[in-house]
């Protein structure tokens, strides 16, 4: 049996990611509480507690993040908590997030803040969102109240999370609130989005110069169906442009291609420290006349993908490693800033993270420029319009107890994070079926 240990950088980064409003519990003024109570989530369920974390909770899991071997953390604020009004800002939430972030450091974790991950207070709502340029400004008094709160105890900071899906799934898809469908709206949305960031970038370099900031970006593998085929070739390169390629690359030079308009926003040029990689999988793309409002693509994973319990995620480590090699591009650091799966019996997840993290120490060897991987998650948290019908966490959560079990694949984490390398050994333990792919004789 071959037997190897693939050794990672010193002072990597190692941690798990998680975001205010699926872990805090009981954030009644934002979207989403009103999202939830319109019905619009799986199975009519609702956040509630969450983990419970602004119950005080967050101070048991920091411990079970130390004590596997984390040495990072990502988490995100939540701005309807902080400025629950237009005129009024909650000094006391921000006591409460200093005292999380000097746990964390107490812990020898590393924090990274994002500022918005998918949740507004309701009076953004009320202004029309992303919809409404306004929102730009009372962004940036929020970055700015925040950051010069916070900024004693946070080095990296995520603008925003994943904008491309905020984008997408609030004004296309109409799973997240507002719940709109419109190609226009999710154009405007991504310019205002853009300019969010700009402005939070710039603040958070005016008041902490030598802050690393960056936003957390999903990157999803789209690739033609069919090969041969020109159309399934131009279906896959126009979804990939639009979802993938539009905000990052406006980032680096100041313009905006989107779906064949272009558009030229000069202050975001050269607004990324870092580059934030979200990857989750990939999937085959085929041209369609059926599907306008989709961009003329139909997309599925292949028939033999190996698929996690609700179909949701395939197991694509291959599309990892292009989506590396697609960030390496922006010629920035990057930091894996989300990867996981879902899977509440833990037989899918260990080889799925077996098989990443092989393909993120490919990348590392070619000494591509990454600092940093956190896990998708720490615990089950409320997965948004999926509620809690997929479990992403090392650690089980009851919702109704609060109860905590630990998952086989926490402890195989553990192991990477403790010994900054992944083994033979431990994939041997806990994911023995692909033992032979990752380690041939």
């Amino acid at each position: 049996m071959a037997q190897a240990i693939l050794n990672f950088p010193r002072g990597f980064l190692w941690g798990t990611a998680t975001a205010s409003h699926q872990v805090e519990g009981n954030n009644l003024n934002n979207n989403w509480y009103a999202w939830e109570k319109s019905g619009h989530i799986i199975n009519r369920n609702a956040c509630g507690m969450a983990c419970d974390w602004w119950g005080g909770r967050w101070k048991e899991d920091f411990d079970r993040a130390a004590e596997s071997g984390q040495n990072a953390h990502r988490l995100s604020v939540e701005w309807s908590r902080i400025q629950p009004d237009l005129n009024r800002w909650d000094e006391e939430a921000l006591d409460y997030y200093r005292e999380m972030l000097r746990g964390l450091l107490e812990r020898g974790l590393t924090p990274m803040v994002t500022l918005h991950h998918f949740s507004e207070p309701l009076w953004i709502s009320e202004l029309g969102g992303w919809q409404n340029e306004a929102i730009v400004e009372h962004f940036a008094a929020f970055v700015r109240r925040t950051v010069e709160a916070l900024q004693e105890y946070v080095h990296w900071w995520c603008t925003i999370n994943e904008p491309n899906v905020y984008a997408v799934q609030a004004y296309l898809t109409a799973e997240f609130p507002p719940g709109k469908k419109s190609l226009a709206a999710v154009y405007k949305a991504i310019n205002t989005l853009i300019k969010g960031h700009v402005a939070a970038y710039q603040i958070i370099h005016e008041i902490q110069p030598e802050a690393k900031v960056g936003l957390a970006h999903q990157y999803r593998g789209f690739a033609p169906a069919k090969p041969i085929s020109p159309l399934d070739r131009w279906a896959a390169k126009t979804t990939s442009n639009a979802f993938n390629d539009a905000i990052p690359r406006a980032l680096v030079d100041g313009k905006l291609r989107f779906l064949g308009i272009r558009k030229r926003i000069s202050e975001a040029k050269g607004t990324q420290d870092f580059l934030g990689l979200n990857y989750y999988t990939r999937e085959n793309v085929a041209f369609s006349l059926l599907a306008p409002g989709e961009l003329f693509s139909k997309r599925f994973f292949s028939p033999e993908a190996d698929l996690s319990p609700s179909g949701f995620i395939a197991n694509e480590p291959e599309g990892f490693f292009q989506a590396l090699k697609w960030a390496k591009g922006f010629k920035l650091p990057i930091m894996v800033t989300e990867n996981g799966t879902e899977d509440a019996e833990d037989h899918f997840r260990p080889r799925y993270l077996a098989e990443h993290i092989h393909q993120l120490w490919h990348a590392v060897n070619f000494n591509w420029k990454i600092q940093g991987y956190f896990h998708w998650s720490l615990t089950d948290n409320f997965e948004w319009e999926r509620g809690w019908a997929q479990r992403f966490g090392l650690w089980e959560l009851n919702p109704a107890t609060q109860e905590r079990l630990k998952r086989p694949s926490a402890d195989f984490f553990a192991a990477i994070c403790q010994q900054n390398a992944l083994s033979s050994e431990m994939v041997s333990e806990y994911a023995p079926e692909v033992f032979a792919r990752l380690f041939p004789d």
